[in-house]
């Protein structure tokens, strides 16, 4: 864990106090499960609920010793009960504990992710639908397409999100097993209504069959989801990287009053929040190559994974929570631009309009590629116009294609001027925003 990329509300769930804590309310839960099926005295397992504590400095001093941090605890534990600790982890094998205790660190923090996430979309829906009808162009090979809004651009990203949100949500029944079933999953040693009993106290279900381990896949279906999630709002960083480019500047990330953006070139407003996201990104997908692996253990398990998941399991759920909290506060207080958004749409002298004109000819009766020809042969002229620096719009504010179309006599055969001009109505662009709406945020 890293304090500059953790919020406390998340690593506090991975801390060595609440790794202990869950599992002594596993153990507790074990416990009364015993009583209930009147295994172990009901005054003894009384005592043990209200008792049972851990110190973590005796653990380390036990474990020293033991090398085996499980026994650590339990005998921890034991000095804080008298003659009933006997009934204390009673008929359970290490596993039983500990994959129990982590299901139930998982899906609590699982929980607030699924919150991260509902966020998000709302900031995304807020800021959509203030850009439903904010024009810009769209890209694709990073070149200029045709006019679209920077609302859409946010619905599509909200959709992205409401299908991690499904994902994740589904990954809450996978994760949220655990186990009392014994040291080789056979429930020689105790009746599986024990594990039933003991998992409805943690909220948790009993996975139908385990050997002396949960079954990885489920964790790597955990990890494998929070990578793609990373994927996503990746994406949404990098976009915010390009309109933020001097050449672009079509929005950029709040700069606060104070904020420097370089020790030697005063002027300078970075990126920085969205570069920091990227990296992080980077870091949560890297996390499920070793869940994924872990999936392969020997026979009834080995011990392979053991030493991974305490490194990916909190790194995974703190950097995750830290980047989506950061991505919220990006889309929330993001400076957006429409006027600059505009003069780039303009840039080109309207061939945004190109495949417009393009359409209208065949319903004239010319034959598309004759129509190709003719629309993109005025739209070369503009790009060398281009090339030469020549001014998008001549002097009345025309643009430039419109007048090379307008002078065009083949084109003008099909087309007349009203028709042409026709075909350079933004309004032509946005007139399926609202449905799209409509489909989106239901």
């Amino acid at each position: 864990m890293i304090d500059r990329y953790s919020r406390e509300e998340m690593a506090s769930k991975w801390t060595y106090q609440a790794k202990y804590q869950a599992w002594l309310d596993v153990e507790k839960a074990v416990v009364k499960a015993w009583a209930k099926l009147g295994k172990i005295p009901q005054d003894d397992a009384d005592k043990i609920v209200a008792n049972a504590g851990f110190d973590i400095k005796r653990i380390d001093e036990i474990e020293a010793v033991t090398r085996h941090d499980l026994i650590a605890f339990t005998t921890s534990v034991s000095e804080t009960l008298g003659d009933e600790s006997r009934w204390f982890h009673y008929g359970m094998t290490s596993s039983d504990t500990i994959d129990t205790a982590v299901a139930v660190q998982m899906k609590d923090s699982l929980e607030l992710i699924i919150k991260d996430v509902k966020m998000i979309m709302e900031s995304i829906k807020k800021r959509a639908e203030e850009h439903k009808m904010t024009l810009m162009v769209g890209r694709s090979h990073g070149i200029h397409g045709e006019p679209i809004t920077f609302g859409l651009v946010l619905a599509v990203w909200y959709d992205e999100m409401a299908r991690h949100l499904e994902n994740l949500e589904q990954t809450m029944v996978v994760i949220c097993v655990g186990q009392v079933s014994g040291a080789m999953g056979n429930f020689a040693h105790a009746p599986l209504e024990l594990e039933e009993y003991t998992c409805e106290e943690l909220g948790l279900k009993p996975a139908p069959a385990s050997n002396q381990v949960i079954q990885r896949d489920r964790y790597a279906r955990l990890a494998t989801a929070m990578a793609l999630m990373a994927s996503t709002i990746e994406k949404f960083a990098v976009q915010v990287r390009h309109w933020q480019r001097t050449e672009v500047y079509e929005c950029e990330e709040f700069f606060a009053k104070g904020q420097k953006g370089s020790s030697a070139m005063p002027h300078k407003r970075n990126p920085i929040l969205t570069e920091n996201i990227t990296g992080l990104a980077r870091m949560i997908r890297a996390y499920a190559i070793p869940a994924m692996e872990n999936v392969a253990l020997w026979h009834e398990r080995d011990i392979s994974h053991s030493s991974t998941e305490r490194f990916w399991l909190p790194d995974a759920f703190i950097t995750t929570d830290f980047m989506l909290h950061r991505m919220n506060n990006v889309i929330a207080n993001l400076t957006v631009y429409p006027k600059n958004m505009m003069k780039n749409l303009n840039l080109t002298g309207g061939l945004v309009f190109s495949q417009r004109v393009l359409l209208e000819l065949p319903l004239q009766g010319v034959s598309r590629e004759d129509a190709y020809r003719i629309v993109q042969r005025n739209a070369m002229k503009v790009w060398e116009e281009i090339q030469q620096g020549k001014s998008t719009t001549d002097e009345n504010g025309e643009s430039l294609y419109l007048n090379h179309l307008l002078a065009d006599d083949e084109l003008r055969k099909s087309l007349s001027e009203e028709q042409i001009r026709e075909c350079f109505n933004y309004d032509y662009y946005t007139k399926n925003v609202d449905n799209i709406f409509k489909r989106v945020f239901k």
